[in-house]
C-alpha cells in the first residue's frame, strides 16, 4: 500500500456506518483503491498534456486546421486498433499489459518534453507522437477498464465505474488549470515533464496490486478469429447489441458539443473566453455529480431504465442548450449535459460488464471504446454543418437524433429499458 494511502484505506475498509460511505464503497477493496489512485494521477496529467499540446500546435502554425489534423492523428488508430486490442485484453494478464501500455506512454511523453525543451521539436514531431500515443491508448483502454470488474465484486462494479468515471472527469477541471499556470510561470516543455514523471505513480501503483492464480483461460486461436468471436457473440445478443448502438451512436452524434462549446461561447452567447472557461467546467462539474450519482445508487437494479432515462435526458438537454441564447441559462443547461451523458455511459458501461463473459469481456468493452475515435468524426462532421448553418441548428439536430434513438431502442426493443443487471 502506498503508505500516505494507509489511513484512508484502513478507514474504508472497516465497518461501514449505513451509506456513510456507500458513494465510495469500491475504495473498501486495496486493488480497486490503487487503481483509483493512479487513474487520478494519470489522467491528470493526460489532460496537462492535451492542454500543452494543443497550445503548442497553435503557437507553432497559428491554424486550427493542424489542430484537427493532431486529433485525427490520435483517433484513427484507435478506431482500426481497438477490436483488436480487446482480443489482446482477453488473453494477456490485465495488469500487465497496462504496465506496457504505461511504460510506452511514459516515453512518448518524455521525449515530447525534450524536444520542447531543447527547441528541436517540429510539427511532424507532435503528428508522429500523437499517432503513437493513439496506438498505446488503443491498448490502455480495454485494460483499464475491464481490469475493474477483477478488482471489485460484481455488486460493487456499478460503484466502482461510476466513482472511476468521476474521478476522470475531475481530473478535466484540475489538469487543465495546472497546465496553464505551469506554461505561464514555468515553460511550454514543464506540462510534458511533469506528465511524463507522473507515470512512475501509475507504474508504482500497478505493482502494488495482488491477485489470485489466474483462471485457465480458453485454449487462443488467431487474433482474427478471435475477434470475429467477439463481434458474433454481441450480434447474437439483441440486448448487447442495443447496448453497444447505445454506447456508440450518441457519443458521435452528441459528445462534440465540448468542442462546440467554444463557438457556442464566441458566436452564440457572445461571452468570450471566460464564458468559455465557465461553460466547460460547467460540463465537467456535472459530469461528476452524474458520476457521483450513479456511485451512490449502489448495486441498483433497474439499470437499463436509468440508461434510457439519462440517454433521453442527454439528448434534450443539449437540444434546449442549443436553443437557449441566455448565458445563465446555458450553464445551468450544460451541468445537466454532463451529468446526463456521464449517468448513460457508466450506467451502459456497467450492464455490459455484468452480463459480458470473462473470458469475451475485453473483446465485447472494445467495441463499446470504439466511441472515443467517433468524437472526433462526429466533431468535425458538427462542425462542418455549423459551417453551412450555423452552430445552434448544428448542435440542436444531432441532439435531436439522441432524443430519437432513445425513443426508436425504447419502442423496437423495449426489453433493453428492463435490464437489471445485477451481481450473481
Amino acid at each position: 500500500m502506498i503508505p500516505f494511502l494507509a489511513p484512508l484505506w484502513a478507514k474504508l475498509s472497516g465497518p461501514n456506518d449505513g451509506a456513510r460511505f456507500q458513494i465510495v464503497s469500491s475504495l473498501q477493496h486495496r486493488n480497486y483503491m490503487l487503481l483509483w489512485v493512479g487513474t487520478l494521477i494519470s489522467q491528470t496529467g493526460d489532460w496537462m498534456d492535451q492542454i500543452a499540446l494543443n497550445w503548442l500546435i497553435l503557437v507553432m502554425t497559428n491554424s486550427p486546421f493542424y489542430l484537427g489534423i493532431f486529433n485525427l492523428c490520435r483517433a484513427i488508430p484507435m478506431l482500426l486498433l481497438i477490436l483488436l486490442a480487446g482480443v489482446v485484453a482477453d488473453r494477456m494478464e490485465r495488469r500487465q499489459m497496462l504496465m506496457i501500455t504505461q511504460t510506452a506512454a511514459m516515453v512518448m511523453a518524455l521525449s515530447l518534453a525534450v524536444l520542447v525543451s531543447t527547441g528541436l521539436v517540429q510539427v511532424w514531431h507532435i503528428f508522429l507522437i500523437g499517432t503513437l500515443r493513439g496506438i498505446i491508448m488503443s491498448f490502455n483502454i480495454p485494460a483499464r477498464q475491464t481490469i475493474i470488474s477483477d478488482l471489485v465484486p460484481r455488486e460493487k462494479l456499478a460503484n466502482a465505474i461510476a466513482l472511476n468515471s468521476a474521478t476522470i472527469n475531475v481530473t478535466r477541471i484540475v489538469g487543465p488549470s495546472i497546465a496553464g499556470a505551469l506554461i505561464a510561470t514555468v515553460g511550454n516543455s514543464s506540462p510534458f515533464y511533469v506528465n511524463g514523471l507522473s507515470f512512475l505513480g501509475v507504474l508504482y501503483t500497478l505493482h502494488c496490486m495482488r491477485f489470485p492464480e489466474p483462471a485457465a483461460r480458453p485454449p487462443r486461436t488467431s487474433l482474427l478469429s478471435e475477434m470475429r468471436e467477439g463481434l458474433v457473440y454481441i450480434r447474437g445478443n439483441s440486448t448487447m447489441l442495443a447496448l453497444v448502438i447505445i454506447a456508440i451512436v450518441p457519443m458521435f452524434l452528441a459528445q462534440p458539443y465540448m468542442a462546440m462549446l467554444t463557438v457556442f461561447a464566441k458566436d452564440v452567447l457572445d461571452i468570450g473566453p471566460v464564458g468559455l472557461g465557465l461553460l466547460t467546467s460547467a460540463a465537467a462539474g456535472g459530469a461528476v455529480f452524474g458520476a457521483l450519482f450513479v456511485a451512490s445508487l449502489g448495486d441498483f437494479r433497474q439499470k437499463g431504465a436509468l440508461m434510457m432515462a439519462a440517454l433521453f435526458a442527454f439528448g434534450a438537454t443539449l437540444l434546449l442548450f442549443s436553443m437557449s441564447p441566455w448565458p445563465l441559462l446555458s450553464v445551468f443547461l450544460v451541468v445537466l449535459v454532463g451529468a446526463t451523458g456521464t449517468m448513460y455511459n457508466s450506467s451502459n458501461n456497467t450492464i455490459l460488464q455484468l452480463m459480458a463473459p470473462d473470458h469475451l469481456r475485453g473483446r465485447i468493452l472494445s467495441t463499446l471504446f470504439l466511441n472515443r475515435a467517433m468524437v472526433p468524426m462526429g466533431t468535425a462532421m458538427t462542425g462542418s454543418l455549423a459551417a453551412v448553418v450555423g452552430a445552434p441548428i448544428a448542435m440542436g439536430s444531432m441532439a435531436a437524433l439522441v432524443v430519437a434513438l432513445a425513443l426508436v431502442i425504447r419502442t423496437v426493443a423495449p426489453h433493453v429499458a428492463l435490464v437489471e443487471a445485477r451481481a450473481g
